[in-house]
């Protein structure tokens, strides 16, 4: 008998994938893949890629302020609306009027 415990015994995959899935073709090349391999090969281009990503990754001021940011946009809302509604009736007035 041998000290060495028995080891693990072979894995073996649990269904047989189809060749497509196990050898996918390789991905197009396509407009958004050649620019970001051009971005990547200039180095100035990469660090102001990594930058913005490191920019936004940052915390919102809407995840810090849930509440303040939530009254400020239903008071944006609320104003823009309003100004939408009042020109529309300004144009009907006006057409009425025979202004424009």
């Amino acid at each position: 008998m041998s000290d060495v415990p028995p080891g693990p015994p072979p894995h073996r995959a649990r269904v047989d994938l189809p060749d497509w899935m196990r050898n996918p073709e390789p991905p197009r090349r396509t407009l958004g893949r050649r620019l970001s391999g051009l971005v990547d090969g200039i180095p100035a281009l990469a660090a102001a890629r990594r930058r913005m990503w490191t920019w936004q990754g940052r915390t919102r001021f809407g995840e810090r302020h849930p509440a303040l940011a939530a009254i400020g946009s239903f008071v944006f809302v609320l104003v823009t609306a309003t100004l939408l509604v009042v020109g529309m009736f300004y144009l009907a007035w006006a057409i009425r009027q025979g202004r424009i």
